[in-house]
């Protein structure tokens, strides 16, 4: 079962995983330190004084740099070889982030050969650890078994769920027809109760049952569900289900009042507050580090298109609560790309796209000057995209619950860019809208701060960049 950790659903299976990796690290400094000093600890203790703490400083960091890359993600989905290479930039980042910090604070310092020990030690423990925890996992060992109250198209959708990620905290034991007119799933998965459902649920060890009755007025048996929940089998409804599992909202089972009662949406005073200290930090740090990519950026856009060329781009986007704003973007298309003044949607291999445009697109460059619009107020860090006015004018036509997006500041990374490649149609908007709301419903400073890590890995690996 997920654990819900300020608003973040975590897998058991995650937190495992990372506490295992966050012991191993700090034992491996402690190795690490052992054998540079040949086995003498006390000469640990008089060359670089209590080692504990800085031990868990170096874990912490190596963590969060893994963070970054994707590695703790649920939906990580790269072969073992491109795992290794997660690894291994993981490492490189940590430990010039460790060097940067000893640089900063020399009381922190760790010893350069007890730390390079460390950190190769670290590195050999935390891909056995993930060779053998992965080769365990892959079986149903962790894997909650649900039984699913319904057999029509709720149910069904259950078993559609095509990608592995989605599917890897649950094993389906069958299905319970709840009235003659669910005929979606095959008969064969059908389970014919021999006596109460809760003595079934208990016999057959299920720890979970997920309610996906297409017509809750037909068939449903609340005096069992309630039964079942009192023995402690945990009862869900699939349009939950689907949240906690897939990360997102599904909008074909989404209904206004699960909307209005379920949890979230928390707006506190302290939040905001926190929040937009959180934005203006992170965007003056980005901005000391980006600074010369930026100016980079603006020579290679001029040497290109001649030193008169305008080299940003300000085009309306609409922003928190409905109102209009103008986002800055290094511009990455010809200057008569919409010259007919008609909003048009970005596709692949757009040959409106420049040269230059087409690196900095690849590796997010065009999106630095969003920062000014972070300290503006206009945008947060993390939020949904913002979309231009006719877009937004379409789409809320087009899609239930669009305008609800609105509610939160735009962002220049979000949970939608890192579960979904860019969008190019209403189709991908409608998907990327299920992600949107469930950052919207769930949104908390944890959840703003991994998303903020793991976007470090859409561009290094040009995830979703077009």
């Amino acid at each position: 079962m997920p654990v819900r950790i300020f608003n973040v659903y975590v897998h058991k299976q995650v937190i495992l995983l990372g506490f295992l990796e966050f012991c191993a690290i700090i034992a491996s400094v402690y190795a690490g330190a052992y054998l540079r000093f040949a086995g003498d600890m006390g000469g640990v203790v008089d060359s670089i004084g209590t080692l504990w703490p800085k031990a868990l400083i170096v874990s912490a960091i190596i963590m969060a740099a893994m963070t970054a890359m994707g590695l703790y993600h649920a939906r990580l989905r790269p072969r073992r070889s491109g795992i290794a290479v997660r690894v291994i930039v993981a490492f490189i980042l940590g430990g010039g982030a460790l060097v940067t910090l000893f640089y900063v604070a020399p009381s922190l310092y760790v010893g350069r050969g007890a730390l390079a020990l460390g950190l190769f030690i670290a590195f050999l423990l935390v891909s056995l650890i993930r060779t053998v925890f992965f080769t365990i996992v892959g079986d149903d060992v962790f894997k909650r078994r649900i039984l699913v109250y319904g057999a029509g198209e709720k149910a069904g959708s259950i078993m559609g769920l095509r990608r592995r990620s989605d599917r890897r905290g649950f094993k389906v034991h069958g299905f319970i027809r709840a009235n003659e007119a669910e005929t979606r799933v095959d008969p064969e998965r059908l389970i014919e109760l021999p006596g109460s459902l809760v003595d079934y649920a208990v016999a057959n060890a299920i720890d979970e049952i997920v309610v996906a009755i297409d017509d809750r007025r037909r068939g449903i048996d609340l005096p069992e569900l309630l039964a079942a929940k009192l023995v402690g089998i945990r009862v869900t409804d699939a349009l939950s289900f689907f949240e906690r599992e897939t990360g997102k909202v599904r909008l074909d089972l989404l209904y206004p009042s699960w909307l209005i009662y379920s949890e979230g949406f928390d707006r506190r005073p302290a939040q905001l507050f926190l929040g937009r200290l959180l934005d203006i930090v992170f965007s003056l740090g980005l901005l000391a580090i980006a600074w010369p990519f930026m100016i980079g950026v603006v020579i290679a856009i001029r040497l290109e298109e001649g030193w008169r060329a305008p080299v940003l781009y300000r085009q309306t986007r609409v922003g928190f609560q409905g109102r209009d704003f103008d986002v800055l973007k290094f511009r990455s298309m010809t200057v008569d790309a919409e010259q007919d003044g008609v909003a048009q949607w970005a596709k692949k291999n757009d040959s409106r796209v420049t040269k230059v445009g087409e690196v900095i697109r690849k590796y997010r460059l065009d999106e630095l000057p969003q920062i000014f619009n972070v300290l503006r107020n206009d945008m947060s860090f993390v939020g949904p995209r913002p979309e231009r006015p006719r877009f937004v004018a379409e789409l809320s036509e087009q899609i239930p619950y669009y305008s609800e997006r609105h509610c939160v500041k735009p962002g220049i990374t979000g949970w939608a860019q890192l579960c979904y490649a860019y969008g190019s149609s209403t189709e991908d908007a409608m998907e990327k809208l299920q992600y949107d709301l469930f950052y919207v419903k769930n949104r908390s400073l944890l959840f703003d701060l991994m998303v903020m890590l793991q976007t470090a890995e859409v561009v290094l690996w040009k995830a979703g960049a077009r």
